[in-house]
């Protein structure tokens, strides 16, 4: 019997040794170089628990009152006209809030405003400030990719914060989703400093802003498919979040769909119909079209007719008809700024779609 004690004890040892040989050498500790906090670097990926986390709805952020600060960021190009940055804090000033601009909101590197570096300073510098409540961008134009490859999913979940454009924004509120927080598809400093803040549109902004939900009722169009869905809506530029797919920005992951309710949203402006085909391509072959419970079909603007199709809208109808779901055409999303609604993404909406009209209810979470 003590023998085989001894054996066993010997063997115990002898595992341990070679154990201890082969523990990987982590070596002394060093801090993190970056001037972001540890939790801040964490690499964008959602981590272990992300398919938990997704299926939760989107945050609210706070939302405004008078006197609340925003922050104007330019995180993708250069405004061509730099005073529309001006006009449009002036607007911001008369509807009661404050504004700040970011140190980079003027700079211009090769079209971008600022370094890719700088821009993403400019958006930790306005997230971590407490006293500023929401960011309004500039412009869209492109750069929002380069940002991306730096921002931490993290960053967003630490400091929820409304952010409101469209465009190539779309890739900072596909960011935003997928870190659990809500945003803002709407138009930017360029439009409210050409129409001064008053019109119905900016005015629907304004109110969202401060938490007054708009109920949206348009016309139909010939190509609506009738029908009433709910769920939560995601979507924007299809060039933007097609760039970003299979990436941890990307709000049609199979993981954040899936098991989910989502209406997609869809605007384009300036592409060939063989560019919108591959599009749609790619929709259909990453399977969010078999996923989704509605598609909303914004403007699709300066998208020449071709290949033997009346409009961009009969080419995407031949592409939808056999889905069984709510379709609707023509709604007021898109680079058409007079006819681009202000849109919460990651909201639960409820739509109703038919020949006549088309109306859409947001359904914040109590």
């Amino acid at each position: 019997m003590k023998k085989t004690l001894f054996l066993l004890l010997a063997i115990v040892i002898a595992c341990g040794s070679v154990m201890a040989q082969h523990r990987p050498h982590r070596g002394p500790h060093r801090g993190p170089r970056h001037h972001f906090s540890r939790v801040e670097r964490h690499h964008p990926r959602m981590g272990r628990h992300h398919h938990l986390r997704s299926m939760a709805t989107p945050k609210v952020p706070e939302f405004l009152k008078k006197g609340d600060k925003i922050a104007i960021l330019s995180p993708s190009s250069v405004p061509t006209d730099l005073s529309i940055i001006d006009k449009g804090a002036k607007v911001l000033q008369q509807w009661g809030f404050k504004t700040v601009e970011g140190p980079h909101a003027r700079s211009n590197y090769h079209t971008y405003a600022g370094t890719t570096d700088e821009r993403l300073s400019d958006i930790m510098w306005a997230l971590r400030d407490p006293s500023i409540k929401a960011i309004v961008c500039s412009r869209g134009g492109y750069g929002s990719a380069n940002v991306l490859t730096k921002l931490s999913l993290d960053s967003l979940r630490k400091y929820p914060k409304w952010i409101v454009g469209y465009s190539d924004i779309t890739g900072y509120l596909s960011a935003e989703v997928r870190a659990g927080n809500m945003g803002i598809h709407g138009n930017m400093c360029g439009y409210l400093a050409k129409t001064g803040g008053t019109d119905q549109l900016s005015l629907y902004l304004r109110d969202m802003l401060m938490g007054k939900m708009p109920r949206y009722e348009v016309p139909g169009n010939e190509y609506n498919k009738p029908g009433k869905a709910s769920g939560i809506l995601i979507g924007g530029n299809m060039c933007v979040y097609g760039d970003i797919a299979d990436t941890p920005f990307d709000i049609l992951d199979r993981h954040f769909i899936d098991g989910r309710d989502i209406i997609l949203f869809i605007e384009e402006v300036e592409e060939p119909y063989s560019r919108i085909d591959r599009m749609f391509q790619h929709l259909i072959l990453r399977g969010a079209m078999d996923k989704i419970k509605a598609l909303v079909v914004g403007r699709f603007d300066g998208c020449p007719t071709s290949r033997g199709y009346n409009s961009v809208f009969e080419f995407i109808a031949e592409y939808t008809k056999d889905y069984d779901i709510p379709i609707c055409y023509d709604f007021p999303t898109g680079h058409d700024e007079s006819w681009n609604y202000p849109l919460i993404e990651g909201c639960p909406v409820t739509l109703d779609v038919s020949k006549e009209k088309v109306t859409m209810e947001f359904n914040l979470p109590k």
